[in-house]
């Protein structure tokens, strides 16, 4: 979905921007002139300049370049591990996984992390009108795109329920797994390790295939073999893990049980439309912090949907061509560059992108968006933690 408006306003300063005062020096001529006359010569007295800290640039553009690694590396690490478990499965499984409308995004290739490409499109996000604000306009993901890249589902129910205080009985009675008395999140190691993904790290001259298969063969010497009450607890672990940690994935390294009361039923779970939560998820992580530097999303999505609609900026290469979803068939391109320069470099191109002013073959008005008062939201923090809360009533509010 493409709109077009104008970008920044070319004039001075925001608001909001915090310039330094310096201190002004009263000691031209014409203040001496003014000043009463005197009998006794004061000395003068030598005023030292305020010391202003220097920024050191390259320790800066370091931290900002380990920071893209390691958002990189545990992006990577997740969706192996999730691979790992969907490969071991056997096949009565896959089917049930491919019913839910899972089976698609499970079936793709990693994908290796364009950290640089995604933190430029996290700098031109804009929170207040959920879209990316472009030199020409505003170019917002839609439910279409979700379809086309991922294979999720945009139609059926609605990702809703409720939140819980504690989920110590519940993931007790639906997982096998134990949790604090006032809590709603799991350790990540300890779901890990309930599907057999226990030496999980990559060891010396390892590649990344070498790497897969012995997670595979321990998984598949924990996993149920036949259906039954066993099969149907690995499936939820599963299912967890993978909606915690890939397609929802969030900064924290727990893993939260929110999704926990749409499992516990998995003949529902293929009756949720998880496409439309997926891109309400990719909007709040995008908006969540202009200086957030890790993955917190389903990255795959962000950077595809670049390679589509940004295709000038040669991130990507359509290898595999064929029917959706389309993830399966891109591959992302090598640039040897430090990760510091690509993201200059990509912000300078999309600043000289050929603007895109039309859309379905028609020429698009100015899009404007006014701010709007808006009640704030509580912190994540107090989200389902102190009281139960039914969203279905909240989303009426």
């Amino acid at each position: 979905m493409e709109g077009s408006g104008h970008g920044g306003d070319g004039g001075g300063g925001s608001p909001g921007d915090k310039r330094r005062k310096w201190p002004v020096m009263m000691g031209s001529s014409q203040r001496r002139e003014e000043a009463p006359p005197v009998e006794e010569v004061i000395p003068d007295v030598e005023m030292e300049e305020e010391e202003v800290p220097a920024v050191d640039v390259e320790v800066a553009a370091r931290a900002h370049e380990q920071a893209m690694q390691k958002g990189e590396m545990r992006a990577r690490v997740s969706w192996i591990l999730i691979l790992a478990v969907y490969l071991a499965f056997p096949g009565f499984q896959r089917d049930k996984l491919d019913e839910m409308g899972f089976g698609e995004v499970l079936r793709m290739e990693w994908m290796r992390v364009d950290a640089p490409l995604t933190q430029a499109l996290c700098s031109r996000w804009d929170t207040e009108a959920t879209a990316f604000v472009l030199p020409w306009g505003h170019m917002i993901p839609s439910l279409e795109d979700v379809s086309r890249i991922t294979g999720l589902r945009v139609y059926g129910h609605p990702v809703s329920g409720h939140t819980y205080p504690c989920y110590r009985e519940l993931a007790h009675r639906v997982l096998g797994l134990t949790v604090g008395q006032r809590s709603s999140l799991l350790s990540r190691v300890e779901l890990q390790e309930s599907q057999g993904l226990f030496e999980t790290g990559r060891k010396v001259a390892e590649s990344v295939d070498e790497q897969l298969q012995r997670l595979i063969e321990g998984c598949s010497e924990r996993l149920a073999s036949k259906p039954g009450a066993q099969a149907d607890l690995d499936l939820r672990r599963f299912l967890t893990f993978f909606l915690g940690r890939l397609l929802f994935a969030t900064r924290g390294d727990p893993v939260h049980y929110r999704f926990l009361p749409l499992l516990e039923d998995l003949g529902q779970v293929r009756s949720y439309a998880w496409g439309a939560v997926f891109l309400a998820h990719q909007f709040e992580s995008l908006g969540s912090s202009d200086r957030q530097k890790a993955i917190s999303r389903f990255y795959p999505f962000v950077q595809v949907w670049a390679y589509l609609h940004l295709p000038g900026l040669r991130r990507g290469t359509l290898e595999r061509p064929g029917l959706v979803p389309i993830a399966r068939h891109w591959v992302p391109c090598r640039d040897m560059h430090p990760l510091g320069d690509q993201l200059a470099s990509l912000q300078d191109a999309i600043d000289l992108y050929p603007q895109l002013d039309r859309s379905l073959g028609l020429c698009q008005s100015v899009v404007e968006f006014p701010s709007r008062d808006r009640t704030p939201k509580p912190g994540r923090r107090f989200r389902g933690l102190h009281d139960t809360t039914d969203w279905h009533e909240r989303a009426h509010e």
